[in-house]
């Protein structure tokens, strides 16, 4: 039996503001538990929430970002629900009139396919607490700092068939928001999260299988794995003649599998009803024509320009807009390289991603800057350096032993040697301590050419120019 996957998300981002949302007090990731609960977040009697103004600029900017019907007119409504971290008893939310309409997302599959994702909807809201379990016995603790906070909800089609495409659809909406510079995005921090609404179905049947949501995950990774054992487990399910019921489930680390929470056999009453505290919110067409005035340069556009401008290929455009950062890293390098964009591009998407990798550090973090990588660049071309020794030079500019590649190349002593001379008088030697490999290649062994680079290169410790040895070894061994 053949089963198809079926995916949407809904993406919770916490928008950047100096304040939440309602209450107008500020919010610092890290703070001692309840020290930013505000009266409000408290649900205190007689208090009233005023709506953030740069909440809803931020929203805007989402719901042009990707091309969106915008809800001109939208109203917050009361989510009525009890949860230990809803003082209140209810969230304030948007449910029948959002900010945000229709709109979609492209993203880019692995085989260099495009994709379109439609996205329903995106609404503002409130964020809850936090349930605190692991530092309390048996007792759960509520932390309301988080409480109030900005949250934006981005809620997908369910058009995505695969754990990967999932993944690349949420690295799409992650780099825009921070493109947009509405959210940091810091899934370690709660900035987004992802709740993924999986179910399966066989293949050509038209209608949906049974969805669970799996809630609350905090990284790229975990969403492939947490997509990927779902499906299997929903797959062992029917195919051993079980039912699927509705329900949310989390998903385990450390056993790589999804658990349930509580099930769903029918949809909750939230008893949504308009907030009478907050009135409807209009969009006035100046505001919106200023903030898309405003927007930068957005991820597909620069990919575009990354190809025509720079001859880049798809794959690597693709790599270098992932992030706003990395995109502005690889310009500056491609100035600091008198315009060497292929060469930048390699250097970045091989050394400088490979280098931060290993480090677990983030590109603004790269201890080579764009302008020491541009001039490292630069002395490979005139000559200066070869290939194999520009790697040592970068990996002495990553460990901090010099300011520039010239200030490592003059420290070092490693500037190549193109003096034809020297590079012939080596060559010589090569050949008179060889005589039976020369015989050899002039027999017709051609691929022993390379053992003869090779030993040239290594009598002058990497120094000589390699396109200088090739030419007068291919003239001496040509004898």
């Amino acid at each position: 039996m053949t089963w198809e996957t079926v995916i949407g998300l809904e993406i919770h981002v916490q928008l950047n503001t100096k304040s939440k949302i309602f209450s107008g007090s500020s919010t610092t990731f890290g703070a001692e538990p309840n020290t930013q609960a505000s009266l409000i977040d408290l649900g205190m009697p007689g208090t009233l929430p005023v709506l953030n103004k740069g909440a809803v600029r931020n929203a805007i900017k989402f719901g042009l970002g990707i091309n969106a019907e915008l809800g001109r007119t939208n109203v917050f409504a009361r989510k009525n629900y009890f949860y230990p971290d809803l003082p209140k008893g209810y969230q304030i939310s948007q449910m029948e009139l959002p900010i945000v309409g229709k709109g979609f997302i492209d993203i880019t599959l692995d085989d260099g396919k495009t994709k379109r994702v439609n996205i329903t909807r995106a609404h503002l809201e409130e964020d809850a607490g936090k349930s605190l379990h692991e530092d309390f016995s048996g007792q759960t603790g509520i932390d309301l700092n988080r409480a109030g906070t900005p949250l934006l909800e981005i809620v997908s089609e369910p058009d995505m068939r695969s754990a990967k495409e999932a993944v690349a659809y949420a690295r799409a909406v992650h780099a825009l928001i921070r493109y947009l510079d509405i959210s940091d995005g810091n899934m370690a921090e709660g900035s987004m999260r992802c709740d993924c609404n999986v179910s399966i179905r066989q293949k050509g049947d038209e209608a949906f299988g049974t969805r669970r949501e799996i809630k609350n995950v905090n990284s790229f990774k975990f969403i492939e794995k947490a997509i990927n054992s779902e499906v299997e487990w929903q797959i062992d399910e029917l195919e051993s003649g079980r039912k699927i019921a509705q329900a949310t489930v989390l998903y385990d680390v450390a056993s790589n599998r999804t658990r349930a929470m509580r099930s769903k056999e029918e949809a909750n009453d939230y008893r949504y009803f308009p907030d009478p505290d907050l009135l409807p919110v209009v969009l006035d067409e100046a505001l919106i024509d200023e903030i898309r005035a405003s927007l930068p340069e957005l991820p597909a556009a620069r990919r575009e320009r990354f190809v025509s401008q720079y001859s880049l290929p798809e794959y690597d455009a693709g790599v270098l807009v992932s992030s706003r950062e990395l995109a502005e890293f690889f310009e500056a390098t491609v100035t600091a390289a008198n315009g060497a964009a292929k060469q930048a591009s390699n250097w970045i998407m091989g050394d400088i991603l490979g280098a931060l990798n290993r480090s677990e550090k983030e590109i603004s973090e790269s201890p080579v800057s764009p302008v020491q990588l541009g001039g490292l660049i630069n002395r490979i071309n005139d000559n200066t350096i070869s290939g194999k020794i520009a790697k040592q030079v970068f990996q002495a500019l990553w460990e901090g032993e010099g300011t520039s590649a010239d200030d490592i190349i003059e420290k070092k002593g490693l500037k190549q040697e193109s003096d034809s001379g020297a590079i012939e008088a080596l060559i010589d030697e090569v050949i008179a301590a060889n005589p039976d490999n020369v015989a050899a290649y002039r027999g017709g062994k051609d691929k022993l050419f390379g053992f003869f680079v090779g030993e040239v290169m290594k009598r002058s410790k990497g120094k000589a120019n390699p396109g200088q040895v090739n030419e007068i070894l291919k003239q001496k061994l040509a004898g």
